[in-house]
């Protein structure tokens, strides 16, 4: 009895912190991102000029410049922006295994930045570096009373329901589904149609592959749980296992390679994307490459700066794994020496995935924010996308001499050698199919964990 009491109580406290965390993580005030009419911006290898023009910026846009308006390429980088796609905490989702836990606010957010990180090699992949949603620009901003509002109706609900032990399942009642016949022809049909795949691949179900539930049971072979804090390292490995895990045939093409010790093997990394070329499929898989790296000892050096921005500057970057100490930020371009990132720290509702034309619009950020570099907490992952063998050669060659321009007296971040690592005296152990992780990747993650940062 006096255990059963003790699981009640346990359950108790789980379903208060999470109604509370529920609340404050959904407690966002609309604040504007300035941008200076005088510099370029970069979003993920594409570059923007904003030129001033006597308007006034949309207040829809989420943005404001320097109390003008930048004409010019605005509505460009704000379709191009909203077009990523953002993952965010939720609630109400189904419980996860082991545990009580029906959201992941307050823990789970460099799991996010990792989803959005992989999300944006998908899209590389299925649809192009040029592709944008036609709908991007439809979005807009709530205002900070709605927000405000909603957020303590939201939170009075949720605490009731949490104390009674009931959870409804609900989703926004807004759907773009009316915008299908926008779409001219069967080119940008087929787009909508990866869009959303790509989308349904990271909902908050166990089944969807690339979905919370799914990367907390991978997790668990590093000895990981839900409610645990989740480092830039650990989530790229995730990432690897979950993708060389997935068999749905759209995703056969493609494959993740972690480097090691901050080293990327160029042998390894072909030796992947040739892994299972058959007669039937000669061609190179695509290849998402992650480099965990520290830019720095307690903090960022602001030496790396240029390097950061010379990564985001390149089309095959698909982002940075990073944030500023105790917050995870997806990184995803840069403004003179201020990062632009996506915040996954807005609790949202579940959303059901699984039903047809599932409304869209929670999983497009309506507007950009920035940090200063000197913010950036030091511990990292830096991710990149080759579609085959031949632009991998293309894009280490690249890098190679980005990395050499920047470290200048210091050692490289990481380096591209050739070979194998079992060249370089690694020991290579075989992985069970029962033991996702080999000893020697036990021990890699354990040292990450340790020394990435921490959860507030």
């Amino acid at each position: 009895m006096e255990a059963t009491g003790t699981d009640e109580v346990d359950k108790l406290k789980t379903k208060f912190i999470s109604a509370w965390n529920n609340m404050k993580y959904s407690w966002v005030l609309k604040t504007k991102t300035y941008f200076s009419r005088n510099s370029p911006v970069l979003l993920l290898g594409k570059c923007y000029h904003f030129k001033y023009e006597d308007k006034t910026l949309p207040a829809e846009s989420g943005c404001t410049i320097e109390d003008h308006v930048i004409a010019g390429n605005v509505e460009e980088f704000r379709k191009d922006f909203i077009s990523r796609i953002w993952l965010t905490y939720r609630e109400e989702f189904p419980q996860i295994e082991g545990s009580a836990l029906t959201t992941d606010c307050g823990w789970g957010c460099t799991l996010r930045t990792g989803q959005m990180l992989l999300a944006q090699g998908l899209i590389l992949h299925f649809l192009g570096r040029a592709w944008t949603w036609p709908d991007a620009l439809n979005i807009e901003n709530s205002d900070s009373e709605s927000w405000t509002s909603h957020t303590v109706k939201k939170f009075t609900a949720s605490f009731e329901a949490s104390l009674s032990g009931e959870r409804e399942f609900k989703t926004p009642t807004i759907s773009l589904k009316e915008t299908i016949g926008k779409y001219s022809d069967d080119h940008e049909m087929r787009n909508e149609v990866y869009h959303r795949k790509i989308i349904s691949w990271f909902g908050d179900s166990p089944l969807a592959l690339f979905g919370l539930h799914q990367l907390i049971e991978y997790g668990k072979k590093s000895g990981k749980k839900a409610g645990d804090w989740y480092g830039p390292a650990v989530v790229a490995h995730i990432l690897r296992k979950a993708v060389e895990e997935a068999r749905h045939p759209d995703l056969q093409g493609i494959t993740i390679y972690v480097a090691q010790d901050c080293t990327v093997y160029n042998s390894d990394v072909i030796d992947k994307q040739s892994a299972s070329m058959t007669s039937d499929n000669a061609d190179d898989k695509a290849v998402i490459i992650l480099v965990p790296v520290r830019l720095g000892g307690e903090r960022t050096n602001t030496d790396y700066l240029e390097f950061v921005k010379g990564i985001l500057s390149l089309e095959y970057c698909v982002g940075i794994i990073g944030g500023k100490p105790k917050q995870s930020y997806y990184f995803a371009g840069f403004q003179d020496d201020s990062l632009i990132y996506m915040d996954p720290h807005y609790c949202q509702s579940f959303v059901d995935v699984s039903i047809k034309d599932f409304p869209l619009e929670t999983f497009h950020c309506p507007s950009p924010k920035k940090m200063s570099f000197r913010k950036m907490d030091p511990s990292c992952t830096i991710g990149f996308y080759c579609r085959n063998v031949q632009d991998f050669k293309r894009a280490s060659e690249e890098i190679t001499k980005m990395l050499k321009f920047s470290s200048k007296e210091k050692y490289p971040l990481f380096t591209f050698v050739n070979g194998h690592s079992r060249d370089y005296d690694f020991t290579s152990t075989t992985t069970n199919e029962e033991d996702l992780f080999s000893e020697d990747e036990k021990k890699q993650l354990k040292r990450f964990s340790t020394e990435e940062f921490v959860l507030l």
